[in-house]
């Protein structure tokens, strides 16, 4: 029987890293999608490609610099779906390649961003989404990036909301409390475990 695919995913600053962490932690295999489409980024192809797609203003000393992209894209909603044909392909390749390396496992999660926006949902066997309160999430991500309110409201407005997202999810965590949260980390575990491979 074949491995399953586990989907975790949520808004910036919902604390979905802190959940995978967590799982990681009990030796479930963990791919964090972000991170991988971070390093695809500085590869010489994806480079090349990301020069063509939005010029010279967007590189520091030759090479991507995420800030200024990450201002780009987030305005202009075109722009973020061009970033995203550009590095999403790569990562579900280097994902599959991945998987097939933990194929003796039960399940394993994928931990993405935008695994709604990009359609990989359809491919979950499983979605858990975490969430924490609007106010929270902005608290959060301003601290973490030392960024302005304006700034994670634009990153906001280019992902799905919640009640979309929850929709099409088997599990929901609320993270507004971290104790609260790993406890219902901890239940959606043990009903992983459970699932008839």
């Amino acid at each position: 029987m074949a491995t399953k695919l586990i989907g975790l995913t949520g808004g910036i600053g919902s604390g979905k890293t802190t959940i995978a962490n967590f799982f990681k932690s009990k030796c479930v295999p963990l791919y964090i999608a972000d991170e991988e489409a971070k390093a695809i980024l500085f590869t010489p192809e994806v480079i090349k490609e990301v020069k063509e797609a939005f010029g010279e203003s967007v590189f520091t000393d030759g090479l991507p610099d995420r800030a200024k992209i990450a201002a780009l894209v987030f305005k202009e909603h075109d722009k973020l779906q061009i970033l995203n044909g550009i590095i999403h392909p790569k990562v579900l390749k280097h994902f599959k390649a991945w998987m097939k390396q933990h194929s003796n496992a039960k399940f394993i999660i994928r931990e993405a961003a935008i695994l709604f926006e990009s359609g990989s949902y359809k491919d979950c066997d499983k979605i858990i989404l975490v969430t924490a309160p609007k106010e929270v999430r902005i608290k959060r991500v301003m601290e973490r990036d030392n960024t302005t309110r304006e700034k994670v409201l634009e990153r906001m407005t280019a992902q799905w909301d919640d009640e979309k997202k929850a929709a099409l999810s088997d599990f929901i965590i609320i993270n507004d409390d971290l104790k609260t949260a790993l406890n219902k980390a901890d239940e959606i575990l043990k009903i992983l475990n459970k699932m008839e491979k």
